[in-house]
């Protein structure tokens, strides 16, 4: 398949144009308009160590949440300089996708998330510019916080658990879905019914936020929560008969 092609489909799919606030350069980064494309590697980060491992399985496109540019690039220098080398010297295209695959309502990470806990009744959630980065629902039945911990145990945060903040009901139904740093939306949170904010990381005014508000929040790792949305397009690109490969490096973070 060409490059532009794909790129095409990938933004037309997560609705690229539509997060043009983002301070990720969504959309193709690093690559010629005019190439082939067989075979796609994912994974969450750009970094050199994922990048070589990109080019170890002999990717054509290396696809990931966390691109280079964030908000433009100054100078290619440093880090900067080696993942930019290693995907030229390579001949891999970079394509990333930030908030566009946070909030993808199918593809996204709080979408994975959601089919991880079977919730009912979702609604866009987590309000950023005129668009959102999240999803909320209900639970088929009530969850303890031991229940949401076991269901999100298994998340591959490297070897890290979940942490919970404890502040909300015994019996969780209503649950908001931010991955990554989502504390910033306790308000809306708070503000539509949400028992339990699931995040990735926490920040320290989060401790007293959710407790003033009564609501749980789940910090089961900023990693951990961004693998769905890149999983997603990896099946839906094997599904338009590319190869493709995952590079894993769990951050524990």
């Amino acid at each position: 398949m060409k490059l532009t092609d794909l790129v095409s489909r990938y933004d037309e799919r997560l609705r690229t144009e539509d997060y043009a606030f983002d301070v990720s350069a969504n959309g193709l980064q690093v690559g010629p308009e005019e190439k082939d494309v067989s075979t796609v590697a994912f994974g969450v980060d750009a970094a050199v160590s994922t990048i070589e491992a990109a080019a170890d399985e002999g990717a054509d496109m290396f696809v990931v949440h966390h691109g280079l540019s964030w908000g433009g690039i100054e100078r290619v220098t440093g880090a900067t300089y080696e993942r930019i080398r290693l995907l030229v010297e390579n001949d891999i295209a970079l394509y990333a996708s930030h908030l566009p695959l946070d909030g993808h309502e199918e593809l996204g990470n709080a979408a994975g998330i959601a089919d991880l806990l079977a919730l009912e009744d979702r609604e866009r959630f987590g309000a950023e510019a005129a668009e959102y980065i999240g999803l909320r629902g209900t639970a088929p039945d009530p969850l303890s916080v031991t229940d949401l911990r076991e269901a999100l145990v298994g998340l591959d945060n490297g070897g890290q658990g979940v942490q919970i903040l404890d502040h909300g009901p015994e019996e969780i139904e209503h649950i908001g879905i931010i991955t990554g740093s989502g504390t910033d939306w306790l308000p809306e949170a708070e503000a539509v019914g949400v028992d339990a904010l699931i995040t990735g990381e926490g920040k320290q005014p989060a401790y007293h936020e959710s407790k003033e508000a009564g609501i749980h929040v789940v910090l089961a790792g900023h990693y951990a929560t961004e693998t769905f949305g890149v999983r997603a397009l990896q099946s839906l690109t094997e599904q338009w008969g590319l190869e493709t490969t995952f590079i894993g490096e769990p951050t524990g973070l």
